[in-house]
């Protein structure tokens, strides 16, 4: 019999027997899979369960709603272009079904409507608005906190499911972006999501929970387009390494999860498709009226290589610092993630995940190919790997808030790692990794608290003392010393737990809700204490991403008052139209009326054609057209200043408020 040991899932503690060898762990599976099949799997549903479980449970979720929720009204509109989108989809069917940015049904967002559909089903029930449309996105981080604690808990107890779930809700890109509409909030939850289900498949190589994982990020496709793959790798790898089954029924398994996710994908794609150009809007940012091409182009890989357009990151400016630009993600390379644009919103465990991931699986390098805790460490770790790769080397359009994707991956690797180590602390690698890991996180939270030197210096102190005791108290075991009376030994215990996760999340729990604090509008927030976000009247940048984005007013209120007054006077079926997205989604909000984005979100794309728009004229369909506009200023590869031209030669111009408009009705 072996006689060597695994030490991290190894136990003092009564709770989580340990195995004494290698042998038997390969054999029986480790202490955490045991804990799971009789503590935190279906033993939780009959209420065999410490009495501690539930009501922490519970009290984790009430406080993520209540922090996502609270004055969620001071957000407004947040990002007019999804507003205006989600306001449309209230009022029209087709638009809801297409994601126009207008209920007339011109042109769609430059990206698939999914995340669209719940926000504008609530502004059907309960009349559109900020809160309606705001509601749903809360409450969707709240279901990713739970299913990130429900699925972590599978693997190392709820201990571990806690502090996962913990970290992500005070992660403060997951604060901004579950408080705002952009469509990384629904992105976010699908993840998770998937991730539990596979979860759950590999446990018995159920392939019914794998292929309903692939449906899931069938949807995920439908909300971000390529970016809800960038995981499927790490699900597919652990599948494929650890499910109790022969390798080809592990490989047949994994044919069904991509079945769901084509049953999904493709219904939708044969729906727009196959749907006659005329009796829906046109697919923006394609030049062919293609979702097939804006999938593999412009938001595919266009953003990757930077060849469809916009503003790359690195592009200059910004707050300066390592990093380049802020809001379009700074230089591409290796250290991109912790560079100032995304450093502050997302890496501030990200050390401490890589230390934990890469100990972890070192540590479970002789447990049996079914071992769940190495699954898992597969699972999570390669969703890290390849989206925190992608986002790092991608030469096209990429913004901070993206690093939501990383932050529940960050967080099940910090739930797991940390709780499996503390279980092993009586061995000497256990407690070194376990030290390294709350001083790194500790050190880099001093690091990027520094960057904001005049915002509340003594916290970047505090966290490095704290890290510091946290990480002797660890490696001397202080807990557990002979000269700590037995009585005194839980509170010793407690105290250097809580040491430990305030070295380790002081920071960054300061700085999340310092972002939830102030209100966040445009289409490229950040988080913070100072609330920024890129937009306004020519406002620079690209399409936002994967899914894309509005520059623009941000704010119904920013409209030309009298202009407004006029668009909501027209009766035609679009009072105007103005060239790029921002500037029509404002005055759509503004006035309640339905507008053209000319070019649709920069005024590049080719709609309408110079024909197209001389015959909604003829047909007396639009109201006024606006001189100017937001992004592409009427050019753009569109070549839609041929309609500025023919406007301009044809009616008469008059200036409203501080806008020059021409009135193309009789």
């Amino acid at each position: 019999m072996s006689t060597t040991v695994t030490p991290p899932n190894q136990t003092t503690d009564q709770a989580h027997p340990a195995p004494a060898v290698s042998e038997d762990r390969a054999t029986h599976g480790s202490a955490s899979q045991r804990t799971c099949r009789t503590g935190t799997g279906s033993g939780l549903l009959l209420g065999n369960q410490p009495h501690w479980i539930r009501p922490s449970a519970a009290a984790l979720l009430a406080f993520t709603a209540v922090f996502y929720l609270w004055n969620l009204e001071a957000t407004g509109y947040a990002n007019s272009f999804y507003a205006a989108a989600i306001q449309a989809g209230t009022k029209d069917w087709t638009a809801l079904l297409f994601g126009s940015l207008d209920a007339g049904n011109a042109i769609t967002v430059d990206k698939p409507p999914a995340a669209l559909w719940i926000p504008a089903l609530a502004g059907r029930v309960f009349g559109f608005s900020p809160l309606s449309m705001l509601v749903p996105q809360a409450l969707m981080g709240v279901a990713a906190v739970g299913l990130l604690y429900l699925t972590v808990k599978r693997i190392s107890g709820p201990a571990a499911g806690l502090l996962a779930g913990g970290v992500l809700a005070l992660t403060p890109v997951a604060a901004l972006m579950f408080r705002f509409n952009n469509p990384d909030a629904l992105l976010t939850l699908c993840l998770v999501l998937a991730a539990y289900l596979t979860t759950r498949a590999i446990e018995k190589a159920a392939w019914k929970w794998l292929a309903a994982a692939g449906a899931v990020i069938g949807l995920a496709f439908l909300t971000k387009m390529l970016q809800g793959f960038l995981i499927v790798p790490g699900l597919a790898l652990a599948y494929l390494w650890a499910a109790p089954t022969t390798p080809g029924r592990r490989f047949l398994h994994l044919l069904a999860a991509a079945g769901g996710i084509v049953l999904v994908a493709g219904s939708y794609i044969a729906l727009f498709q196959l749907t006659p150009a005329s009796a829906r809007p046109y697919m923006a940012g394609s030049e062919t009226n293609s979702f097939l091409e804006l999938t593999f182009g412009y938001n595919g890989l266009g953003r990757i290589t930077g060849s469809e357009g916009g503003m790359g990151g690195g592009m200059p400016g910004g707050r300066g610092g390592m990093g380049g630009n802020v809001g379009f993600g700074g230089a591409a390379g290796i250290t991109r993630m912790f560079g100032t644009s995304f450093g502050g919103e997302v890496s501030w465990l990200l050390p401490s995940a890589l230390i934990l991931l890469a100990a972890g699986l070192w540590f479970t390098r002789r447990e049996a190919r079914t071992s769940r805790t190495r699954a898992a460490l597969v699972l999570w770790g390669g969703w890290l790997l390849v989206t925190a790769g992608i986002l790092s080397f991608m030469s096209g359009t990429v913004h901070p808030y993206y690093a939501v994707a990383l932050a529940p991956a960050i967080a099940a690797l910090a739930g797991i790692g940390a709780v499996e180590l503390w279980r092993g602390r009586a061995y000497l690698p256990a407690r070194i990794t376990l030290a390294a890991t709350v001083l790194a996180a500790s050190v880099w939270s001093a690091v990027l608290l520094g960057r904001d030197a005049t915002w509340m210096p003594w916290i970047r102190v505090a966290v490095v003392i704290l890290g510091v005791l946290a990480a002797v108290a660890l490696l001397l075991r202080l807990d557990s010393l002979k000269a700590v009376p037995v009585r005194f030994r839980k509170a010793a215990t407690a105290t250097v737990v809580a040491v430990a996760l305030l070295a380790g999340g002081l920071g960054s729990t300061a700085w999340t809700f310092a972002t939830a604090a102030q209100p966040h509008s445009g289409s490229i927030p950040t988080s913070g204490p100072t609330a920024s976000a890129m937009g306004g009247p020519g406002g620079q940048g690209g399409r936002a991403g994967f899914a894309g984005g509005a520059m623009g007013p941000d704010r119904a209120g920013t409209a030309n008052s009298e202009l407004t007054a006029l668009l909501k006077a027209s009766t035609a079926k679009w009072s105007g139209i103005v060239s790029g997205a921002s500037q029509a989604a404002s005055l759509e909000l503004a006035t309640g009326t339905n507008l053209i984005a000319l070019g649709g979100w920069n005024g590049g794309d080719p709609y309408p054609t110079l024909a197209q728009f001389q015959e909604m004229v003829a047909n007396g369909e639009i109201g006024y057209f606006i001189s100017g506009g937001g992004m592409g200023g009427g050019g753009g590869r569109g070549g839609n200043s041929e309609v500025a031209t023919w406007v301009a030669a044809n009616f008469q111009a008059q200036t409203v408020g501080s806008s020059t408009v021409y009135k193309l009705t009789k």
